[in-house]
């Protein structure tokens, strides 16, 4: 039995994006899915973070592979996009998936309100400067859906405007899908309670308060405003070539492990090659050890 309930996880995990992908144009009811909830996920929390371990072990390897064909003119890239309420683990999936990998071929953006000068302009300009370039792996915590999540939670534009930018981003993913983006969407899922203890405990612990703004309590008195934003976002702008993957974040383990296995899956779908050398290796060999 315990064999065979392996392999039924082993097959699970093997279609993880199809147990976390968003089916598009169908609105999630986000307060029926549990964010304690582990699809397709190991037994328990030390299983886990085992296997997340290896994960990082095997992103590291793929990830030197993608940027080492880029020299041979490879433009593959990846884009992870990371979006939640306040306290869902942006920050902590970046440091627990993407901290084993090569800095130098990572980019990491994090998105705040627009600057002065990023308001004069459209609202995914600084969205393309931020852009991972051949064989690197970007990462954006918070991203240009922001632009349809605070901006229609807050009335930072019109409805009208708001509106359009769904099909502008859109248009935008698909453009970056044929131009050898990979784009992974991330929704993290916490739940109210578990946003109230991780706001608490960050209150509470001197070293974390400068995690917490006035702002956060703002945006936790607004969590159905901002609860029917995500589900539209999700219902819109899950498409082929740029779908969302809805991830329970309840348990920090598991949110780690899911994102890490999404990106795991999508690098090795790309499978990456070391670039063959343009030059004679054996002579150039003969000549080091005749020096």
């Amino acid at each position: 039995m315990a064999g065979k309930n392996a392999k039924h996880r082993a097959g699970r995990r093997d279609g993880l994006r199809e147990l976390l992908r968003v089916p598009g144009g169908e609105r999630p009811d986000l307060g029926a899915l549990d964010p304690s909830a582990t699809p397709g996920g190991p037994g328990d929390k030390a299983a886990g973070l085992a296997d997340t371990a290896r994960t990082r072990e095997a992103l590291a390897e793929l990830q030197q592979r993608l940027f080492a064909a880029s020299t041979a003119g490879d433009r593959r890239r990846v884009l992870l996009i990371l979006q939640g309420m306040d306290t869902s683990g942006k920050g902590g999936t970046i440091k627990h998936v993407i901290g084993s990998l090569n800095p130098s071929g990572c980019r990491v953006r994090a998105f705040k309100a627009p600057t002065p000068e990023e308001r004069k302009h459209h609202f995914l300009w600084r969205v393309r400067k931020s852009l991972p370039q051949p064989g690197e792996i970007g990462i954006f915590d918070r991203s240009h859906y922001e632009d349809v999540l605070v901006a229609r939670v807050r009335g930072l534009a019109p409805r009208h405007e708001i509106n359009c930018r769904y099909d502008e981003i859109n248009e935008f993913e698909e453009s970056l899908a044929d131009d050898g983006v990979t784009v992974i969407k991330c929704f993290l899922h916490i739940s109210y309670e578990e946003q109230r203890r991780r706001l608490l405990k960050r209150l509470d612990n001197p070293r974390k308060r400068w995690k917490f703004t006035p702002g956060d309590v703002e945006d936790r008195a607004l969590w159905p405003d901002y609860q029917e934003a995500y589900a539209l976002a999700l219902e819109l702008c899950s498409t082929p070539s740029a779908p969302w993957y809805l991830i329970p974040a309840d348990r920090k383990w598991y949110r780690n492990w899911a994102v890490g296995k999404l990106l795991l899956d999508h690098l090795t779908a790309l499978d990456p090659q070391y670039p063959k050398a343009e030059y004679d290796v054996a002579e150039y060999r003969r000549r080091l050890l005749a020096d």
